[in-house]
């Protein structure tokens, strides 16, 4: 694929520009940010199995993150206090990192089958307290330490791009054999696949790994 240039001309350089090409919001929607989990927020997420968390790190760095277990695995410790475990992963800690060097995170919540979703901003420490982990633990593992984040924003998201996408309609689900496997694209991305029959093993493998470690 062929490099491209955005043209200068084309560049929103400014907000004052960036303004100028929308009609102004309407009130509810300045009105509706929250500062606490009122009881519609402590509803959605405790029905909610998966959340996406954008940090940032020192430089500027942005990433975002999925997170997700069982309904109601993030912890309300009061109304403006959660807790997210942190399950197994790759250990490459993006999220962890960033958030000891730069605390903002931004939440989104989502529950499957719901078009709307609810964002929450606040500010992040990873916590290792028992008292905090110990009702995190699944299947007798707790988990090594929690994103306790405190709650600056609270808002409810319409579902504009949730119909516009038809993420949960079974008639717009693509077939997972379009594209390969996890790990055959990895490997394609780096070092290199191995013939189909070894491919066929580290898919297997793969898969045994996440019977094994979803905790």
């Amino acid at each position: 694929m062929s490099s491209y240039a955005v043209a200068p001309e084309h560049v929103i350089a400014d907000e004052a520009g960036l303004r100028a090409l929308f009609e102004p919001t309407h009130d509810l929607a300045r009105i509706k940010c929250l500062d606490r989990l009122d009881p519609h927020a402590q509803a959605f997420i405790a029905r909610s199995p998966f959340l996406c968390i954008g940090t940032q790190s020192a430089d500027g760095r942005a990433d975002v993150s999925p997170r997700g277990d069982p309904a109601g695995f993030v912890r309300m410790l009061d109304a403006k206090t959660l807790a997210i475990p942190d399950r197994p992963g790759n250990n490459r800690l993006d999220t962890l990192s960033n958030i000891v060097a730069n605390p903002r995170v931004g939440l989104l919540f989502m529950i499957p089958g719901f078009d709307e979703t609810l964002r929450i901003n606040g500010t992040a420490r990873l916590v290792t307290d028992p008292e905090i982990l110990a009702p995190m633990t699944v299947n007798g593992k707790q988990p090594k330490l929690a994103i306790v984040v405190e709650v600056r924003e609270v808002f409810l998201h319409c579902a504009k791009a949730f119909r516009r996408s038809k993420l949960w309609d079974p008639a717009a689900h693509r077939d997972r054999s379009e594209m390969p496997s996890l790990i055959k694209m990895i490997l394609d991305q780096t070092t290199g696949a191995p013939d189909p029959e070894e491919m066929r093993r580290r898919d297997a493998g793969l898969e045994e790994s996440y019977k094994n470690s979803m905790c």
